[in-house]
């Protein structure tokens, strides 16, 4: 069948109803042929060539008459051989459509994907090794789907692999585990609601390629960082990768919003799995190497990379960007996602000299765009490039990953003293990072572990990273990741040890949700999930990295207490103020919005600063109503106090003298049953524990 010219817009492969339209940018290439695939003979040689006939700009497109939802297609693209001038067109390279709705088959290790031109011998076909791209029919019935838009300042975020969550969980049926389907179960959908989630921040879902080093050793990029489909729905996670992905997708997304969860989506645009220029080609490097990667000009033929993965995409060239931008307002507008975490961001924001540029195009891009301007924007403000720790330089609306939070808060409670100034600033949303851009503490996503290093239950129980089986020597993972293992590396059955790590685990967990910014949490952690001190398996597809949903009793009760904690911060707003504290004086109380107060109960001078410490008193107050609650109901704003005491010794805290008639009434200590009358000035605390006091007004 001959193709006609076709429409240079929009790109990527669009059934019409009558036929598809093809279009994909190669400004650089000689030809383009589109290559057609039996449905059913996988890993086979394409059964049709045809050469797009079309060409507008930098745009190759064909129109194919007749063609329907679920044909497979790929690319042959041919040019010169220049890698030096970043040409390195090989015909020979079956070529994956970034912009593909669906991909069938996975991404095969072989050596042909990584083999070049030599002189005049051919380089071997890799068509039994790439994905096809599957045209797909985006009709779907969202039933009046909507967005639940909680307000950042009620939000609490939980981080989550679509098959770690749900591979091992009793409930869902076997034929859903480990897929999009099965995080709408209503017993893991029940868990979530009543631990006081309201989004799932899932890891990448964009279909994953396979990177070389992970190939060539028989292991898996689990984690999926090294996006090879940038509107696709990764097939691993559906019952079916012929379009089945996209459909399950929308359902998973409509089905989470139903339960009033919001769907974040972790997403790569800072590099790709094709890695350095002797890696792998089947897709942006064989489409049109120099129009979408950063390359060294100081070194011809050599990539710039910002990722540590051998590439950087080159946001300053109109054709990445465009293909970024594209790709998140697909998500946004046709799966209906509700915000986006950006991996690595500063290599998204890096001028043509390689500086981090707040005015960034892609930046400026989002900041602009009417559709992604209004949902969930979070960076990770750090990246391998010079300068690359960019922790609080974001322009609004970005919120971002504190990984100051996180390193403070454990290094807190694993008992080093003289670090409460951090502490302090840490706990009442890092004011020093945020506010000089005119941010709110809702712009520090909180947290005290991720995806990426150990777990909860590993950060009490290991001295340091155990990634053997990750096959790299133990060269991988962060080195010196804030953790104590409280007398024993790994597994004990010492009571005392299992005693400190619990109160430990409570610690951190207390401190989280309590915390004015955006907490969010792991997911597992609040069950117990160990990785046995690795703290960097992203190529484990297994039971080390799926959550565990077999409890025993105090893995029961840690998962409640978790659950009490955000309970405590849903019910008093002056755990989610708005702005930040600035010592002044709130409402008819004239109580300060925050005070600093020594175990003696005076206040704290500016030399207790400088002491080394392990005892602190907070004092939070607020106007009497400062927020509302999903229902429209002014939420209080009590006086709350946090007695921290992270030293080896009980110690006496004397209660503050209130200026107002009622009680302080307990409502949480990590060392113990919580709700017991506190009569008398003084509450001892517990070595290493947290007590929060709330104070009841008397009627």
């Amino acid at each position: 069948m001959k193709l006609e010219p076709g429409r240079p817009e929009p790109l990527g492969a669009v059934w019409d109803g009558a036929g598809v339209n093809f279009a994909l940018h190669s400004a650089n290439s000689n030809s383009v042929e589109l290559c057609l695939f039996d449905a059913g003979a996988a890993g086979a040689p394409e059964t049709e060539r045809h050469p797009l006939p079309g060409r507008t700009g930098g745009v190759w497109h064909g129109y194919l008459p007749g063609a329907v939802p679920g044909l497979l297609y790929g690319y042959r693209v041919s040019g010169a051989w220049q890698p030096e001038q970043g040409r390195r067109f090989d015909a020979a390279k079956l070529l994956v459509d970034p912009r593909a709705r669906a991909l069938s088959g996975p991404l095969v290790w072989d050596e042909s994907l990584t083999a070049q031109p030599d002189g005049d011998a051919p380089t071997p076909d890799t068509a039994a090794f790439v994905p096809r791209a599957v045209v797909v029919d985006s009709a779907f019935d969202w039933q009046e789907d909507c967005r639940p838009q909680t307000p950042w300042s009620r939000s609490v975020l939980y981080e989550c692999h679509v098959k770690g969550m749900t591979q091992r969980h009793p409930g869902v049926p076997p034929e859903q585990r480990g897929l999009y389907l099965g995080l709408t179960h209503p017993e893991l959908l029940e868990h979530l609601r009543t631990l006081g989630v309201t989004a799932l921040c899932l890891l990448p879902i964009q279909h994953a390629g396979l990177d070389a080093h992970l190939g060539r050793r028989g292991l898996v990029n689990y984690w999926g960082y090294g996006t090879l489909g940038f509107f696709a729905p990764d097939a691993r996670f559906a019952s079916g990768d012929r379009g089945e992905q996209v459909r399950e997708f929308k359902q998973m997304v409509r089905e989470l919003h139903r339960a009033g969860l919001e769907v974040i989506l972790d997403v790569v645009y800072n590099h790709t799995p094709e890695t350095d220029p002797h890696g792998a080609t089947f897709s942006l490097r064989g489409i049109d190497d120099a129009a979408y990667y950063r390359h060294n000009p100081l070194q011809p033929g050599e990539y710039v990379d910002f990722s540590g993965c051998g590439n950087s995409l080159d946001m300053n060239s109109e054709a990445a960007l465009e293909l970024a931008i594209d790709s998140l307002r697909y998500w946004a507008g046709e799966m209906h996602v509700d915000g986006f975490r950006f991996d690595l961001a500063p290599a998204l924001c890096r001028n043509a000299e390689g500086l981090f540029d707040p005015e960034a195009a892609f930046l400026n891009r989002l900041r602009e765009d009417p559709l992604l301007a209004e949902l969930k924007l979070i960076a990770e403000p750090w990246d391998l490039g010079p300068d690359g720790h960019r922790l609080g330089n974001f322009p609004p609306p970005f919120a971002e990953w504190n990984d100051r939070y996180r390193d403070v808060i454990r290094r807190y409670w694993c008992g080093e003293p003289g670090n409460r100034p951090v502490l302090a600033a840490a706990f009442t949303g890092s004011s020093d990072i945020f506010a000089p851009s005119g941010r709110t503490p809702q712009a520090s996503i909180n947290f005290v572990t991720c995806h990426d290093g150990l777990t909860l239950s590993d950060v009490v129980s290991y001295n340091e990273k155990h990634n053997e089986s990750n096959l790299e020597q133990g060269t991988d993972g962060r080195t010196g990741e804030p953790s104590f293992n409280w007398g024993a590396e790994g597994i004990s059955e010492e009571a005392a040890i299992l005693r400190l790590r619990e109160r430990a685990r409570r610690n951190l967990v207390a401190t989280l949700a309590l915390s004015l910014g955006v907490p969010m949490l792991s997911h597992g952690d609040e069950l117990g999930r160990t990785q046995r001190g690795n703290n960097n398996a992203y190529c484990h597809d297994s039971e080390l990295t799926w959550v565990d949903w077999q409890l025993d009793p105090k893995q029961e009760a840690f998962c409640e207490f978790v659950s009490s904690c955000l309970t405590l911060r849903r019910a008093n707003a002056v755990f989610r103020r708005p702005w930040h504290l600035t010592g002044a004086r709130v409402g008819p109380s004239g109580l300060m919005d925050v005070a600093w107060l020594r175990p003696d109960g005076t206040a704290f001078e500016a030399h207790d600063w400088q002491t080394p410490g392990h005892g602190l008193s907070i004092l939070l107050a607020a106007e009497a109503a400062e927020d509302e609650d999903e229902y429209g109901r002014a939420q209080v704003a009590r006086p709350v106090l946090l007695l921290l005491n992270s030293g080896p010794e009980d110690t006496p805290f004397s209660l503050p003298e209130m200026p107002i008639a009622g009680r302080f009434v307990e409502r949480l200590d990590t060392a113990g049953p919580a709700g017991r009358e506190r009569d008398g000035a003084t509450r001892w605390v517990r070595a290493h524990s947290l007590v929060v006091l709330e104070w009841e007004s008397a009627p």
